[in-house]
């Protein structure tokens, strides 16, 4: 398993010693981009860490946010890229069918990355009904990490969020992750 965490322009600092790999929150919706993207990139590459990159899908537009999210957050090879489906802070969410299309508008806008789904376990279990996660499964559920509470096949699993969020990564090195990503 390897270690990694995901960061918001909430986290000014983090430390990248013992971490494989890091996702950036990159947009939110149609009009946010993260104010520290910039330096967390930055960070996150002199480490040699594997990047990610995820957006936080708001409800309806979902093609536009996609394209949204594509034309800011940065394109390298290995780079991966994530919606993130949760609850937003008005208490909304964007529908399943709203996801997958998100999720494949960002397949077809940047075929040459792997595309996964970010979610804890209540809305797989309760608000999917598709079960498509794109390239893979990046389930939120706290405990032991390397083992969330769902029957799916999962590639990352966010284990807690104290002091940050922190994840496993069901891969045996970085390149093998790399080389995932690439597809």
């Amino acid at each position: 398993m390897l270690r990694g965490i995901d960061v918001s322009s909430h986290q000014t600092e983090f430390d990248t010693d013992g971490v494989d790999f890091v996702f950036i929150k990159s947009t939110e919706g149609r009009s946010y981009v993260n104010s520290k993207l910039g330096g967390q990139v930055k960070r996150a590459r002199d480490a040699e860490c594997v990047v990610g990159f995820y957006h936080f899908l708001w409800p309806g537009n979902p093609k536009e946010q996609a394209k949204y999210f594509v034309s800011r957050t940065p394109e390298k090879a290995g780079d991966l890229l994530a919606a993130d489906w949760e609850q937003t802070g008005d208490g909304t969410r964007a529908s399943s069918k709203d996801k997958d299309r998100f999720i494949r508008e960002v397949k077809r806008l940047r075929p040459d990355h792997r595309v996964l789904l970010y979610c804890n376990r209540t809305f797989w279990r309760t608000h999917d009904t598709s079960s498509y996660a794109g390239d893979g499964l990046w389930i939120a559920d706290y405990g032991t990490a390397g083992k969330p509470r769902v029957e799916a096949d999962w590639r990352i699993h966010q284990y807690t969020d104290r002091p940050l969020d922190k994840n496993v990564a069901d891969f045996s090195s970085k390149q093998t992750m790399r080389d995932w990503a690439e597809g």
